[in-house]
Parts: C-alpha cells; sequence; structure tokens
C-alpha cells in the first residue's frame, strides 16, 4: 500500500515536471513567434511572454549572433524552449524510474 502510493506520487511528479516544462517552453515558443514577426513589445501578452523568456530563458540570451538580431533572439528563444522540453522530460523520466514496484525493463 505504502509502495503504491509512493508510486502514484512520483508518477504524479513527474508528471506535473513534464507539463511545467512543456508550459514554459510553450511561452518561450510564443514569444519567439512574437519577436519573429516584430509584435507590438508594449502588448501585455507580448510583455508577458518577453518576462517568462527573460526569467526561464536567460540561458541562451546572446548564444548566436547572426547579422539580424531578429533572428538572432528567435534562434535563441527556440532553443531556450528545447532545452525546457528536453530538460523537463529528462527529469521526468527519473522521477518515474525512482517509483517502488515498477517493473525494471531493458530499453
Amino acid at each position: 500500500m505504502i509502495r503504491s502510493a509512493a508510486s502514484s506520487l512520483l508518477t504524479l511528479l513527474a508528471a506535473a515536471v513534464r507539463l511545467v516544462a512543456s508550459v514554459v517552453a510553450g511561452l518561450i515558443v510564443v514569444y519567439a513567434v512574437f519577436t519573429f514577426f516584430e509584435a507590438n513589445p508594449a502588448n501585455p501578452l507580448v510583455e508577458f511572454t518577453a518576462g517568462v523568456r527573460n526569467s526561464l530563458g536567460w540561458f541562451t540570451k546572446d548564444l548566436f549572433h547572426p547579422s539580424d538580431p531578429k533572428i538572432a533572439e528567435t534562434i535563441n528563444a527556440v532553443l531556450a524552449a528545447v532545452v525546457w522540453v528536453v530538460v523537463g522530460n529528462l527529469l521526468s523520466k527519473a522521477i518515474t524510474k525512482l517509483a517502488p514496484g515498477r517493473a525494471r525493463t531493458k530499453a
């Protein structure tokens, strides 16, 4: 019973990690689209997604420097989103593997 509860809790935690990472990545991709199509930076939705990108996608700021700054920011933002998805999925899988009572199979 305790194993089942712990397993369920870890499975739920893994799903939550995957969901949060996906939402953050999605918001960063929306910001990248806004940047690419030159959306009004004073728009509240654009400001919100820019805040998410600046707060949670800072690690790819100024990573690549193509000649067009719009393309540079779009590429860097999309790369941040990809990192969020990959890391979120890896963490989710690691958490799921910690769940007791799971059948261990070779992949």
